[in-house]
């Protein structure tokens, strides 16, 4: 689905993507950790186009993303709260996105009703612009948002930060859902090994840019990356 090939990004003389080759198979729930500054939110910008590569390039089903704009319709995601448009109510902004992907107002609606318990009456008629709620909250819109018109593949950019823990757990069961019938690839970066060991299939660490760990997840996963990131473990 997703194949990223001699991919890098650099400003000035710092580089801050190198990867050589790194290939997401369809319907793989897709982990992505790193320290500050490791480069996770730099490969998801360049795989929604939102930066151009200095070298190499990434596929999605095939297609360039800084080619063609074609991948877009099956493609979605939430980075932060830049992708809202904070003058509009949650339901205002939910129908707009809903009617770029063809979506009616109840196609919207069926949606929206599964996501009752995540919103936590926080959302829906609040008579409040998408500015005016709380960080938290604006996640909890922005993250619902990426699901409408059944997308192929969803990223999410640290999804778990600003969130209380009971929506965090909400919010785990929600992506090992989507995932769970191997037709969406879902993508996820986070600060939490935790949350993004429970909810991955596979998990890769990003350090200065570069892929030092690609791990298929088991038993030992947690472990494995509490040891690296605490040093106990040579890159």
């Amino acid at each position: 689905m997703i194949s990223i090939q001699n991919i890098s990004k650099t400003y000035g003389q710092n580089t801050v993507l190198n990867i050589n080759s790194l290939e997401i198979p369809k319907g793989q729930s897709f982990g992505l950790v790193g320290n500050n500054g490791a480069g996770k939110t730099t490969l998801f910008s360049l795989l929604l186009d939102l930066i151009q590569p200095t070298t190499g390039h990434i596929s999605n089903h095939g297609i360039k993303v800084h080619e063609s704009e074609d991948w877009k319709p099956f493609t979605s995601s939430f980075i932060d709260e830049s992708f809202l448009i904070g003058y509009l109510t949650a339901e205002e902004y939910f129908y707009f996105i809903g009617d770029l992907r063809g979506q009616n107002k109840a196609d919207v609606d069926a949606l929206l009703a599964q996501f009752e318990d995540f919103f936590h009456g926080e959302i829906l008629n609040q008579k409040k612009y998408l500015r005016d709620l709380s960080k938290g909250n604006q996640k909890k819109a922005g993250i619902v948002a990426s699901f409408i018109g059944n997308p192929e593949v969803v990223i999410l950019d640290e999804p778990f930060a600003n969130l209380d823990p009971t929506t965090q757990i909400r919010l785990k069961g929600i992506i090992k859902n989507l995932a769970a019938d191997q037709e969406t690839t879902v993508l996820v970066s986070s600060h939490d090994l935790m949350h993004v060991t429970e909810v991955s299939d596979r998990i890769v660490v990003l350090n200065k840019g570069e892929v030092v760990k690609d791990i298929v997840k088991s038993e030992a996963t947690l472990k494995e990356l509490e040891a690296f990131f605490a040093g106990k473990e040579e890159i």
